[in-house]
């Protein structure tokens, strides 16, 4: 029992941190999608989803209003993706073995 126990507590570290890096891109996806729909923060705070709907009413004439913001959520989701996963292929010892 004992060797399961240390072998899970080695492991736990690497697995949070996998588990927290995953879990940032859901986390703004989450937070912006809402902000776009008018659920999550209040215009005076700034959020990415804000920024996309209040560009929306610029898009024929200054479309670089919401693409921007749109672009920046995109490559901070995906360097937290590829972070997380980069973390993963170092941190599992069952990749390793392989």
């Amino acid at each position: 029992m004992e060797d399961y126990v240390q072998a899970y507590s080695a492991q736990l570290p690497a697995l949070l941190i996998v588990l927290f890096t995953l879990n940032i891109p859901a986390a703004i996806l989450t937070e912006s999608s809402l902000s776009f729909l008018g659920a999550g923060l209040e215009p005076p705070s700034t959020s990415w989803g804000l920024a996309v709907v209040r560009g929306k009413k610029y898009l024929f004439s200054e479309p670089w209003l919401s693409i921007a913001p749109s672009v920046a959520i995109m490559i901070v989701v995906m360097a937290f993706n590829f972070l997380g996963d980069g973390l993963r292929d170092v941190l599992d010892p069952y990749l390793k073995e392989q």
